[in-house]
């Protein structure tokens, strides 16, 4: 009981500061302020899941260059957070453009310097220590930048919603109905008939709820939003279920007793944001 209690407590307040900072610009009146806000929580969660995954990669040992990935990391996410407030945001796609073009160099810029460092270096996985360096900067800083890139609270909002929706009700059918493991090796928690019911649940939140938040979203693109976050989703807690799995641990982190860690919390979104933004350019 004190464990569903501590549970409880740590999503109230997950729950706040992500929503919070979501909807800052409006609360604030503000939209500079809300923007830095959102900026400002999106890097916290940027920087730590990066930190949680580095200490991952050395359970295995490899050795990123931390200082180097932080960095490239923090500009890719502040970049693409800030270019979103100075930008004319009604121009999608010439934001969208300048911020994947320029993140991307940044991304590419590392990687030399990360060979240079290493070649000085004793490590006997070089090569290794070099991707795992730069792999956050996509992994988790690029996709936590793009929340802000949508320009559309309502929207990520939804997005959100429906990730939540999609791991409770899996959650509970695999609980009541599960039989058919969906993948034993990395997650043997999940269930077909538990990924079925989140599908549903989450469909019928997309088009049901979803009109309330952008009328413009025509019936079908709802359907297509909902498909996203649900089996996209449903990979991206795979993927990393996989990850952990594959250095032995439990839990990324301990940020939110009871939960885990950033990277616990934010899986679904890292691998959903790309093809959200894909989705705004279509249908907004």
């Amino acid at each position: 009981m004190k464990n569903f209690w501590v549970r409880t407590a740590s999503s109230v307040v997950y729950v706040i500061l992500f929503v919070g900072a979501i909807y800052a610009a409006k609360l604030l009146h503000n939209e500079l302020l809300g923007g830095l806000i959102l900026t400002a929580f999106l890097l916290f969660v940027t920087i730590g899941g990066t930190f949680e995954f580095y200490r991952m990669m050395r359970l295995k040992g490899v050795e990123p260059i931390a200082w180097l990935g932080y960095l490239v990391s923090a500009t890719v996410c502040i970049y693409q957070s800030l270019q979103t407030v100075y930008m004319d945001s009604s121009d999608f796609i010439a934001v969208l453009s300048t911020v994947m073009i320029l993140s991307g160099v940044v991304v590419m810029l590392a990687v030399p310097v990360s060979v240079m460092l290493k070649l000085w270096g004793h490590s006997e996985n070089p090569f290794a220590d070099v991707a795992v360096t730069v792999l956050p900067a996509l992994y988790i800083a690029l996709p936590m930048g793009l929340m802000a890139v949508v320009n559309e609270f309502e929207l990520l909002m939804i997005v959100v919603i429906m990730v939540w929706v999609n791991d409770a009700c899996a959650y509970m059918g695999g609980s009541l109905m599960g039989k058919h493991k969906l993948w034993q090796r990395h997650s043997p928690g999940k269930t077909w008939e538990g990924c079925i019911c989140g599908l549903v649940c989450c469909v019928l939140v997309g088009v049901y709820v979803g009109p309330f938040f952008n009328p413009r979203v025509p019936f079908y693109g709802w359907i297509v939003l909902s498909l996203i976050c649900s089996v996209i989703g449903t990979l991206g807690d795979l993927a990393e279920s996989m990850l952990k799995r594959s250095v032995g641990v439990k839990d990324s982190g301990n940020i939110m007793p009871g939960h885990g860690g950033f990277l616990d919390r934010f899986d679904s979104l890292l691998m959903i944001m790309p093809f959200v933004m894909i989705f705004s350019s279509l249908f907004l």
